[in-house]
């Protein structure tokens, strides 16, 4: 009785392998953020997507393959919202509060990217350094804080020699902990940071707090 259902779905994932391997992705971004990519397993993510682990290594290779493309598309995914924030249309002041505040919601939404990021740190960086998409995606968030941070000095909003690449590491920081250290942090201090209160007071201070370190 199995037999004719799978003879129906296997022509529509033969013949749209980009919603595949969309799929497999998704799953498998999941399974390597709660996991690692030791912990993660292949059976599990073909499981879940109702694929097999030859087609997955048809798509990515291996294991690792498809780590990789998990980093890559999530890098891919954050740039390309950050660029819908069309910085350049507003004033320096506001574009930075725009950007700060969307990395802090975009952590909090995408909790499972701070998680890829915390294991690729556990692999020192070893397969991110292997992605020249990855290195090249991350120019485009520095050019940006680069660019509003000098009309903002122009403006004389914003003080004289900062580094565009520090400005985004206290960005970064900032808006990471809150999610990297929440378990630990509410067990240690007895508290809810997730409540919908304490988020807003939470990324307003963080965004308070990069706005002051830029200007005057």
């Amino acid at each position: 009785m199995n037999e004719p259902v799978q003879k129906r779905k296997a022509p529509s994932r033969t013949n749209d392998p980009a919603r595949t391997m969309a799929e497999i992705l998704e799953v498998a971004t999941t399974e390597f953020a709660d996991k690692g990519l030791s912990g993660a397993r292949i059976d599990e993510i073909a499981a879940a997507t109702r694929t097999s682990k030859r087609m997955i290594y048809y798509y990515f290779g291996s294991k690792e393959g498809l780590y990789l493309a998990v980093l890559e598309d999530a890098y891919r995914r954050i740039r390309a919202t950050e660029a819908e924030l069309h910085l350049a249309d507003l004033s320096p002041e506001e574009a930075l509060k725009s950007l700060v505040g969307f990395t802090f919601d975009h952590h909090h939404s995408n909790q499972d990217f701070v998680r890829l990021v915390i294991s690729e740190n556990m692999q020192r960086g070893s397969y991110l350094a292997q992605s020249k998409l990855i290195q090249e995606l991350n120019v485009s968030v520095i050019q940006a804080i680069e660019a509003l941070y000098k009309r903002g000095v122009k403006a004389g909003v914003f003080r004289k020699g900062l580094d565009p690449i520090d400005i985004h590491a206290s960005i970064s920081a900032l808006t990471f902990f809150n999610v990297s250290n929440r378990y630990t942090f509410d067990l240690i201090f007895k508290r809810n940071s997730q409540t919908a209160k304490a988020l807003a007071a939470r990324r307003q201070n963080v965004v308070d707090m990069v706005l002051r370190f830029v200007s005057y």
